[in-house]
């Protein structure tokens, strides 16, 4: 069996124990932010960016590292704003949470850690910070690993009626829209986002350990801040911040991603997300979606680590 720097056999890690890849959190100054995050791998390997979704944290990828480290890949795990270790430098910063904000600060995370060029791989809003850097910075970027796809879009599409089956599956979009469901998150965090693990992943069976190990990085003070205004930014409830707006309107227009890419999708995907059809068109460069079958849902990395692993090894080999 390959071993990783870390000691463990690839694929031999199960439980609690895939928390011990994260106990050396690091911190770098980035904008406005201190963000934590591991670093792992060999420092000179080919750089592979890791991004983690809501409303789940940098141990998704857990069982990925080693996968990819073992490849000799060094790769960077960064917790987003409001989660984490990460921390705003200022009292008096916005607490932003629109997706322009934190594809910025994707760059400059590599900016800060002096790294010109990744593949970036991730989920959810990790997924769309992959998506945005990939489509307007894609000199940053060796190639991409999404998850559901393209999930670029402005607050002009996020004011369009959908569906009634659709409407209903964004529920909680339209529950943080009010001030009632700000207090009910902030009551409520972890028993909520348990909720959404299930229901974004309902053949998912984890246990209370694996939950309490990533729902830790919710008690973050900015994290209620930054996910309300989140959903509300989406509907268009929320403003932005003028730094950003240049990013959001060029969102807007939903550029096409030109790098490498290979889409994922698990067959049971129990939240929101395109069909691949409706968004492969969007994919220009080198394009490949992959099906994964098993049971798998939102959380894919975590769930299927050694699927996700392949798509960044494949597009990262290119």
């Amino acid at each position: 069996m390959r071993r990783s720097r870390f000691g463990y056999g690839v694929g031999a890690l199960t439980g609690v124990g895939v928390g011990a890849l994260f106990t050396d959190v690091r911190k770098v100054e980035v904008g406005v932010l201190d963000v934590g995050y591991v670093d792992a791998g060999p420092p000179d390997g080919p750089v592979v960016l890791l991004l983690h979704g809501w409303p789940y944290d940098i141990h998704s990828f857990a069982e990925v590292v080693p996968l990819l480290t073992s490849a000799g890949h060094r790769v960077l795990v960064p917790y987003a704003r409001g989660y984490g270790s990460t921390r705003f430098r200022s009292a008096d910063a916005m607490r932003n949470g629109e997706p322009a904000a934190l594809a910025v600060d994707t760059v400059a995370f590599l900016d800060a850690l002096g790294v010109e060029r990744a593949t970036l791989a991730g989920f959810d809003w990790g997924g769309r910070s992959a998506g945005i850097v990939a489509a307007l910075w894609p000199e940053r970027c060796h190639g991409l690993v999404a998850v559901s796809g393209y999930l670029i879009d402005g607050q002009a599409s996020g004011r369009v009626p959908l569906s009634p089956t659709a409407e209903y599956a964004w529920w909680y979009q339209y529950y943080f829209a009010t001030e009632r469901g700000r207090e009910g998150y902030a009551r409520n965090t972890r028993d909520f986002a348990r909720l959404i693990w299930r229901t974004a992943s309902p053949r998912w069976d984890f246990d209370d350990a694996t939950f309490d190990r990533s729902a830790a990085a919710l008690d973050n003070p900015d994290h209620v801040d930054i996910v309300i205004h989140n959903y509300r930014w989406r509907l268009g409830l929320a403003d932005g911040e003028p730094q950003y707006a240049d990013v959001a309107e060029r969102l807007a227009d939903r550029p096409p991603i030109t790098v490498p890419t290979i889409s994922l999708e698990g067959d049971a995907n129990g939240s929101p997300h395109p069909e691949p059809e409706a968004y492969a068109k969007q994919f220009t460069g080198p394009y490949e979606h992959r099906a994964v079958g098993g049971g798998v849902g939102h959380n894919f990395p975590q769930e299927a680590p050694q699927a996700f692993a392949d798509a960044v090894l494949t597009i990262a080999s290119r």
